[in-house]
């Protein structure tokens, strides 16, 4: 399966991929550092987000965004507090 065999290739051809049939040794360690840096930036850009989130119309429902967002937050720890004084 696959192209056929390898075949003798032009040693100057530079490639940003790593050129023909690569397989670094360290593959594994590569893709969990990327993994590990893309959900540290993921992480980072859905607390800013979060944080500065701000709805000026009520939503008619509920939505997932209540459950995370600062300002229904502060709306229901205030009820909470009501409600145990």
């Amino acid at each position: 399966m696959g192209g056929g065999s390898r075949f003798p290739y032009p040693k100057e051809v530079w490639s940003p991929a790593g050129g023909w049939w690569t397989r670094p040794s360290n593959w594994k360690s590569n893709t969990a550092i990327a993994f590990a840096g893309i959900l540290v930036i993921t992480y980072g850009a859905f607390a800013f987000c979060a944080d500065r989130e701000w709805r000026y119309v009520e939503p008619a429902r509920p939505i997932p965004s209540m459950k995370w967002s600062k300002q229904y937050k502060d709306r229901q720890s205030e009820s909470t507090q009501e409600e145990h004084s």
